[in-house]
């Protein structure tokens, strides 16, 4: 359905503007401000608004707009409320991996296609005390917003007079006029709905259920064309809508979108993607699609040898086995670490968008998420929605010294996965999700971010990015001669002398591989 005006001249939102928003935020401005929405923004009920690929941070607003019925040009208070038309219900959706790089002007955070639905219904403004309107909004049935205007800052009809006296208001053009405590992050699937309404009136009045539908954007931004998204602390605080929320610890306050006091560039030592709260950089190793195939031919067995050859005895990640039978995994890790549950922590770090929430949104192709779970198996640290988000990001599977819950349904996701089996817990039963992209301890083994993580029938090993070329190449040399060798046995030679193989032999086979002695038992 189209929203009730298609192509407003103008969109106009404020920042903030509900004391209990105000509250939320831990700051209270003494005047409002203001930002443009651009009018392809806009959209009706039923519709649905994409996340970008590689995002994490879009956030509903559930508000109430306001439609201009006659030019205003420099109208006062009390003759402002006659000049508008309409009143119904909006979405003032944003995207808070973009707000750092807009610095205020909110320009691409809150101008995507779909960021302002509008309607269903209009609500003549004749009718209604402008003091006495609510907003509410639901996500997924749940209620997440309820205020009235009686708890607004900036009185609507001051709004209006206000922007008026800067420029002319026309007919056709929309004001949304700022959302309530509750706004928080939403996820491809999540359904929101927005309604305003005139409780306090003997009529019903309402603008109906604004429903729109989030989904999974396929197409990342290009950074040879402008910024591209990030995402700090603050922003997932902000966007979440308190830093507990976020899965944070406490800190200090927020600020609203765009205002001059708030640290607009992203600190890249709060950046998932780059650094974690431990001050371990996370690696940029990347795989070429001839080492990957290189590895994905070599065994764990082999590559396990070779890397003892060079003095590495403690790579092997104990207890862990494939879900699927014959499953290979060759990636680099991906770290995430739980410690042992305290009710406290849970508190502060379980909820909200906690370290596990965001490994699995970051995590990037080819990448394999290993999970540190202190070799607990009485319970399971992923489950069926985390596993269809890493296939989804393209991960290339997942190690867990812990265990799975949803197993047959990870299975069928088909999410390469390691694991001590399966599990029914739900998290907080044993872990606290604690950190991402630091060194972690999986199976005995210590893990670093960037190591190479290969993966078969017969367990994990970690290889060390500086050595995994050399112990590749001198796995797969390896696995030449082994054949070689068993050919030999085969054909009915005796193994003394010939595994490992003495100097004859030795000469013997470096003839055969040089094509220049035809039979291997002359």
């Amino acid at each position: 359905m189209s929203a009730p005006i298609d192509r407003p001249g103008k969109i106009i939102a404020i920042h903030l503007n509900y004391r209990s928003r105000a509250d939320q935020r831990g700051r209270t401005p003494a005047t409002p401000s203001y930002f443009f929405k651009p009018s392809s923004s806009v959209a009706g009920t039923g519709g649905v608004v994409e996340r970008p690929a590689g995002t994490e941070l879009l956030a509903f607003e559930g508000e109430i707009a306001l439609i201009i019925g006659t030019a205003a040009h420099r109208v006062s208070v009390q003759d402002a409320w006659s000049h508008v038309a309409w009143v119904t219900a909006s979405n003032d959706l944003g995207l808070y991996d973009l707000r750092a790089n807009d610095k205020g002007s909110n320009v691409r955070s809150k101008g995507g296609d779909g960021y302002t639905p509008i309607g269903p219904d209009l609500i003549p403004a004749s009718e209604v005390d402008p003091a006495e309107l609510r907003v509410r909004a639901w996500v997924n049935g749940d209620l997440r917003q309820d205020d009235e205007t009686s708890g607004l800052l900036f009185p609507l009809p001051q709004l209006i007079a206000d922007l008026s006296q800067h420029f002319t208001l026309e007919p056709g053009d929309v004001i949304l006029t700022g959302t309530p405590a509750g706004s928080s992050v939403i996820v491809p699937g999540d359904v929101v709905v927005v309604e305003v309404d005139a409780p306090h009136s003997s009529k019903t009045l309402t603008s109906g259920g604004l429903r729109t539908t989030v989904t999974q954007g396929t197409v990342a931004f290009d950074g040879a064309l402008g910024s591209l998204p990030a995402v700090d602390d603050l922003q997932r605080a902000e966007a979440w809508g308190s830093r507990e929320s976020a899965g944070l610890s406490p800190a200090g306050s927020l600020s609203e979108d765009g205002e001059a006091d708030r640290d607009e560039t992203p600190h890249p030592a709060n950046d998932v993607s780059s650094r974690s709260a431990s001050g371990d950089a996370r690696a940029t190793t990347a795989l070429s699609d001839e080492l990957r195939a290189k590895l994905t031919a070599a065994p764990t067995a082999g590559l396990s040898a070779q890397l003892r050859k060079r003095g590495l005895h403690a790579c092997f990640i104990d207890g862990v086995s494939a879900n699927l039978p014959g499953t290979k995994i060759v990636g680099t890790a991906k770290t995430l670490r739980f410690v042992p549950a305290r009710e406290d922590l849970f508190t502060s770090h379980g909820g909200g968008y906690n370290a596990q929430k965001r490994c699995f949104d970051a995590v990037e192709e080819g990448e394999i998420i290993v999970i540190e779970a202190r070799g607990d198996a009485t319970t399971g640290t992923l489950g069926d929605i985390l596993a269809l988000r890493a296939r989804a990001r393209r991960a290339a599977g997942v190690v867990t010294d812990g265990g799975v819950r949803d197993f047959a349904a990870v299975a069928e996701i088909g999410l390469p996965v390691f694991s001590q089996g399966a599990h029914p817990s739900v998290l907080g039963r044993k872990h606290v999700p604690w950190d991402v992209d630091v060194t972690i301890a999986c199976g005995g083994a210590t893990v670093q971010p960037g190591d190479i993580i290969v993966g078969d029938s017969d367990g994990v090993i970690v290889i060390p990015p500086s050595l995994v070329e050399e112990v590749v190449d001198a796995t797969l040399a390896q696995e030449d001669e082994d054949a070689w060798i068993a050919e030999q046995v085969e054909a009915g030679h005796p193994v003394d002398g010939l595994f490992p193989m003495n100097a004859a032999w030795r000469a013997k086979y470096e003839a055969a591989c040089s094509g220049t002695q035809g039979s291997a038992g002359a």
